[in-house]
C-alpha cells in the first residue's frame, strides 16, 4: 500500500526498475541496517498517475523517473546548494528509509507504483528509451557527479578502475564529455569490451611494466571498484593535482602512505550519488548525446537468479526489471 497522495506528492506507476548492488546488500542485510519487510529499487522509470493539489511540474500521463531519494530536509545549507544527497538532516532513502512526516518505512520500486514528495521526481527526457534509462538514476548519476566536479572533458585524462555496473558508465559518460578515457582493469579479457564501450586505453593492472609506464598519467581516475581494495597503486598514476575519486567501495580501505598524496598535491576523494538538478542534467545529458547503460530485461520472478548473476558479474552491465511481469 502506498499512502494517500499529500498536496505536494506525485503517484507514479513504475513500468521498468534497475537493479542495483545495493538491492542484494539490502535484502541480505549485508550492512546490518535493513529494516524487514523490504521492498527494494531506486532506479524508476514509470508513468504519472495522480498529483497532489500543490504539484506544477508534473501531470498524469507524462514519463517521470525517480531515483535513490524521495526526500529531505529541502532548507540546510546543502540542500540549498542542489546537494540533497548530502542533507544535513539525513536524505530519505526511496526504500528503507523512513518517512520524514510520519516515521513509515519507505519501500522502492520492486513495486506495482510508487508516491514521493514532487521536489524528487525527475522528467524523463523526450527519445530517452524508458526501459533502459533506469540504472542512470544510481550508476549514471554516482559516476556523473565526479565527473563533472571534477570537470571531465576534452583535453582531460580520465582513468576508470573497474568495469562493472558503475565503470561501463563512467566510461560512456567520460567518453560523451569527450575526455580521453583509459579503462584500468585485472582482466585482459574485458579489453575488447572495454573498447567497445568506448575507451581509447585499456591499462592491465597486474601488468607491472604497463602501470609504471602510466605513472603520474591521469588527471581524474574514478575508482568503481565495489570491494576493499589497496589504492595505493591507484594514486600512483594520478597526475600532479590530480584526483582519483572512489565511488564503488563502502568499506574500510587499507592504509596509505600521506606520502602518495603528498608528491603532487593529489587528492583521495569520495563521492555518493548526486543531487536532484543534477540527476535532471543527467537526463538531458543522455539525452541528447545518446548514452544509455548496457541491460538485461528480466522478469521479477527472475530477480533472485539475477541477484545470484549479479555477485558472479555475470551481466553486462546492468539487470532492469520489467515491472509488468508483476501482474504474472
Amino acid at each position: 500500500m502506498r499512502r494517500e497522495l499529500r498536496s505536494n506528492d506525485v503517484a507514479v506507476r513504475i513500468n521498468y526498475c534497475g537493479v542495483c548492488h545495493s538491492d542484494l546488500h539490502q535484502t541480505r542485510n549485508d550492512w546490518h541496517n535493513t529494516v524487514f519487510p523490504c521492498v527494494p529499487g531506486h532506479e524508476i522509470v514509470g508513468e504519472v498517475t495522480d498529483v497532489g493539489s500543490a504539484v506544477t511540474k508534473f501531470k498524469p500521463g507524462e514519463l517521470v523517473a525517480i531515483g535513490c531519494l524521495v526526500d529531505s530536509c529541502l532548507k540546510c545549507p546543502r540542500c540549498e546548494k542542489g546537494m540533497e544527497q548530502f542533507c544535513e538532516e539525513y536524505p530519505t532513502p526511496t526504500y528503507n528509509g523512513r518517512d520524514r512526516l510520519t516515521g513509515e518505512l519507505t519501500n522502492g520500486g520492486y513495486s506495482e507504483t510508487i508516491v514521493s514528495r514532487e521536489e524528487f521526481v525527475l522528467r524523463l527526457p523526450e527519445g530517452l528509451d524508458p526501459e533502459r534509462a533506469g540504472p542512470l538514476l544510481c550508476a549514471g548519476i554516482t559516476t556523473w557527479s565526479p565527473l563533472r566536479h571534477w570537470n571531465a572533458g576534452p583535453g582531460k585524462r580520465v582513468a576508470i578502475a573497474g568495469l562493472g555496473g558503475l565503470g561501463h558508465m563512467a566510461v560512456k559518460l567520460a567518453v560523451a564529455l569527450g575526455a580521453n578515457v583509459t579503462v584500468i582493469t585485472t582482466s585482459p579479457a574485458k579489453v575488447a569490451d572495454a573498447i567497445a564501450l568506448g575507451a581509447h586505453e585499456v591499462l592491465v593492472s597486474t601488468d607491472a611494466d604497463a602501470m609504471a609506464k602510466a605513472k603520474n598519467r591521469f588527471d581524474i581516475l574514478i575508482d568503481t571498484i565495489p570491494v576493499s581494495h589497496d589504492v595505493t597503486p591507484y594514486l600512483s598514476l594520478t597526475a600532479l593535482e590530480g584526483a582519483m575519486v572512489i565511488v564503488g567501495a563502502i568499506d574500510m580501505l587499507p592504509a596509505i602512505h600521506t606520502g602518495s598524496l603528498l608528491m603532487g598535491r593529489k587528492t583521495l576523494a569520495g563521492s555518493i550519488i548526486g543531487g536532484i538538478a543534477e540527476t535532471q542534467e543527467l537526463l538531458d545529458f543522455c539525452a541528447a548525446k545518446g548514452v544509455l547503460p548496457d541491460c538485461e530485461t528480466i522478469a521479477i520472478q527472475d530477480i533472485n537468479q539475477a541477484f545470484e548473476r549479479m555477485e558472479r558479474s555475470d551481466v553486462k552491465y546492468r539487470f532492469v526489471i520489467d515491472m509488468s511481469t508483476l501482474a504474472d
